[in-house]
């Protein structure tokens, strides 16, 4: 089915990111891969390129472009090449809001220049070893000291951990109020008591750097405060509802890429004297495949539109999130299934693809988490 979503100029730009990718990126992927960390050039070249800060005022150095398809697009195609571990689309579409959305103007000026040309990698940290979905479980505190936080504790998985220059940093600010006690702080590169732990060894993602950070005294400048104080339980449910969508669409383009490779795949192997494509078996499965992701494609381009005029909600991207990454799962399992022991060798590009999403149902709010906001939509 011909997409309705998109317009000649972004299209423009899917072309100007495939030539980024095959120039910048893919070259060295195998590189990165093996030191479990992409080079900080590559980030300078895609701020060079226009590719950091789409949404970002002009006058900070972005794209002035709060258009959300030009993100979709951006991460369909990072997801098709496979390149997750240039982890732009984390940078762009759920640390950006936070700074554009939240900064003061001292803020915007001191952070998003370098945010946009590539010089500034960003994080956000959340997570904790024993706090994942609920937020009410968050230990990491920061003592208020008149002219400055101190700011204790740790994080763990935290994307762009090794690389990262500016870490926004979740932590309760009041001993009481649970999840409504958290405030958001920004921690820089090179503050003292501010401490990078291993970079995690994942069964997949391996040139994404992700990493345990810890917080030992760390002095905070009460210029760090990252809008209201108290107030990141509200901050983070508003810009949930992009960081899902956007998990969304690379699942999607994952599963749809998947079975464009496996469909020719089973054209030419052959089994039994006969190219796979001519068993039933596997013409049912590959049907199976494409009506899934046909009927998924046209939610989702919906929830792209939606979302690109402000009007998608936290449940439809809840749906979205659930949806588009299980069926990812499953395209996964099958099609590297259909390429038998070759689709359980690394080099081949099924195999990356299996390890490499099965990420998607778990971060950025698990599957389960997802099924409960939208029960609690319907029945309250």
């Amino acid at each position: 089915m011909k997409r309705q979503i998109y317009t000649a100029e972004h299209e423009a730009f899917r072309e100007t990111v495939r030539v980024f990718l095959a120039k910048e990126v893919l070259p060295h992927y195998e590189r990165w891969e093996r030191d479990g960390v992409v080079s900080r050039a590559v980030w300078r070249a895609a701020g060079k390129q226009g590719l950091l800060g789409l949404a970002v005022p002009e006058e900070y150095g972005g794209g002035g472009t709060p258009d959300f398809r030009y993100s979709a697009v951006l991460v369909e195609e990072f997801t098709r090449a496979g390149a997750s571990g240039l982890a732009i689309e984390l940078h762009n579409d759920i640390i950006g809001p936070y700074l554009t959305g939240l900064a003061t103007e001292e803020q915007k000026r001191r952070w998003l220049p370098g945010f946009c040309d590539g010089s500034i990698i960003t994080a956000i940290a959340m997570t904790e070893p024993g706090a994942g979905s609920d937020l009410q479980g968050i230990r990491t505190r920061a003592e208020d000291k008149g002219d400055h936080w101190l700011l204790n504790g740790s994080k763990t998985f935290i994307s762009n951990g090794i690389l990262a220059d500016l870490v926004i940093v979740v932590a309760k600010t009041t001993p009481e109020g649970g999840a409504h006690g958290l405030s958001l702080l920004v921690v820089e590169r090179g503050a003292e008591g501010f401490e990078r732990g291993r970079n995690l060894d994942k069964i997949g993602q391996k040139a994404q750097d992700t990493a345990e950070l810890f917080f030992h005294d760390v002095r905070v400048p009460k210029d760090n405060l990252l809008g209201d104080l108290h107030g990141a339980f509200g901050h983070l449910m508003t810009n949930l509802a992009q960081e899902r969508l956007n998990i969304a669409v690379a699942g999607i383009a994952a599963a749809e890429h998947l079975l464009e490779i496996t469909t020719e795949y089973v054209k030419e192997r052959e089994a039994f004297g006969r190219p796979l494509a001519r068993l039933q078996h596997i013409r049912f499965e590959v049907a199976e495949m494409a009506t899934e992701c046909a009927v998924t494609r046209a939610f989702l381009d919906r929830c792209i539109a939606d979302h690109a005029d402000g009007g998608l909600d936290a449940v439809h991207a809840s749906m979205a999130k659930w949806w588009a990454t299980e069926l990812q799962k499953r395209v996964a399992d099958r099609c590297l299934q259909l390429h038998g022991g070759y689709g359980y060798m690394t080099e081949h590009r099924v195999a990356r693809a299996f390890t490499d999403g099965r990420i998607q149902t778990i971060y950025g709010g698990t599957t389960e988490i997802m099924k409960e906001i939208i029960g609690r939509s319907l029945l309250g």
